[in-house]
């Protein structure tokens, strides 16, 4: 099976924000699309409103002791190339700390089998490669499909002409003053011609930026690559284990302080001094977009931008009780969740409950502590799979049998920092 070629960069350590067009709930391309597509159906204009995330900002908890772990990076010998051993073992998973949202309780026990994982997002380079290599054509590069659409809408939404439905994805605009953080269509538009090449419209480019996460793709074609790599997404428990780095209910992917002695550790929106958010204008400063992957210090397993840079996929379907549903079975330690059957979230206004939904994790450069508090490896959201952002991406992880099996465990080093059999 072909694979990817691992760019040589490796990707930052940061902690995750929830900044998305659809605040805590992850609304999907198509209803943003129907909130801001041109103002073609101003009616619906009123679905597209949600709170902004709130939180408190108090009462951190304390992590353990970081516990003593060497990296083990793969060298296309030793492991794939590219890719970070994550050991795996048990942990709390979730959060019952204040600032943690309902989606995110309570913390709980969960076991995760050892695996392989990218050390960064997957990079624009790297999708380039695959799209050369398959001639793919990515969500946001086709047109949108009305039946795809209706589904995240609500029951009766008439449909558009067919003029109004053109390629594109959702772009971060920003505003040039404040604005109430209660309506997100005035910072986010559905701009035509916007695609992973484009990724805030047609006029843009990722030139210079081989090496940057590759964003404005959906879940569909994170699968896609994926299978094309020989890989898979990770799920929702592999990817909160390994976010957290070996730190116990850390507050943030490195430890309890935002920034410890005042030193930046992700990609997050950086107009916090001037503020608000959104504000673009020089004054007030702003997030620039995505950064350079390995920009930032990777965690314990070497994976970097953990939270940050841009939000990630995740296997799961997205239930907003899903801890609730884990902490409630007999078992003890729930053993390698592989997450619901279908999704469910009523706290998305305007959209059916039942609404396909996946888990994005992570936050991205939008992330602020005045809009949401997504930058916590506890902090997830649901997001339509077909939904293609200006600041969404993914990386992906290999399972060791899989590596094993095409490569000979007996390639494998014989030291205390080799991968053991879990």
């Amino acid at each position: 099976m072909a694979k990817r070629k691992p760019a040589t960069t490796a990707a930052p350590a940061a902690k995750s924000a929830a900044s998305s067009p659809v605040g805590h709930a992850g609304r999907s391309r198509k209803l943003l699309l129907w909130a801001t597509l041109l103002f073609a159906c101003p009616a619906l204009i009123g679905f597209a409103m949600s709170g902004a995330m709130s939180g408190a900002m108090s009462g951190a908890m304390s992590a353990r002791a970081k516990p003593a772990v060497q990296a083990v990076l793969g060298d296309g010998v030793r492991g794939p190339q590219g890719m970070a051993w994550v050991p795996g073992g048990e942990f709390l998973m979730g959060s019952d700390a204040k600032m943690a949202q309902a989606n995110e309780r309570p913390a709980h026990k969960v076991r995760v089998h050892g695996f392989w994982m990218d050390e960064h997002h997957v990079t624009n380079a790297e999708f380039r490669q695959f799209v050369e290599a398959t001639g793919y054509v990515t969500t946001a590069e086709k047109k949108p499909d009305w039946e795809t659409l209706k589904v995240q809408l609500p029951p009766g939404t008439p449909r558009p002409p067919d003029s109004a439905l053109v390629a594109g994805a959702m772009v971060f605009v920003g505003t040039d003053q404040p604005v109430s953080l209660e309506d997100y269509s005035r910072w986010w538009r559905y701009v035509p011609g916007a695609d992973w090449r484009h990724p805030t419209g047609p006029e843009s480019t990722i030139a210079g930026k081989d090496d940057h996460p590759v964003v404005q793709v959906s879940y569909e074609d994170a699968e896609a690559y994926a299978k094309w790599a020989g890989k898979r997404l990770p799920t929702e428990a592999e990817w909160e284990f390994a976010a957290r780095g070996g730190l116990t209910q850390a507050t943030y992917a490195w430890g309890d302080k935002f920034t410890p002695d005042g030193k930046q550790m992700a990609n997050v929106w950086q107009g916090q001094q001037a503020r608000p958010f959104p504000v673009m204008s020089a004054k007030a400063g702003g997030a620039a977009g995505t950064s350079r992957v390995g920009s930032f210090p990777a965690n314990a397993y070497g994976l970097s931008d953990m939270t940050g840079n841009a939000w990630q996929w995740v296997a799961d379907w997205y239930r907003a009780d899903q801890f609730r549903r884990e902490a409630s079975t007999t078992a003890s330690v729930v053993d390698n969740p592989a997450g619901p059957t279908g999704a469910w979230d009523p706290a998305d206004p305007g959209v059916p409950v039942a609404a396909p939904k996946r888990v994005t994790r992570g936050g991205s450069f939008l992330c602020n502590e005045d809009y949401c508090l997504s930058y916590r490896p506890s902090a997830r959201r649901g997001t339509d799979p077909y939904n293609s952002m200006s600041h969404l991406g993914f990386r992906l992880v290999m399972d060791k049998d899989n590596w094993d099996k095409s490569h000979g465990r007996s390639q494998l080093a014989r030291a205390d920092t080799d991968v053991p059999a879990h």
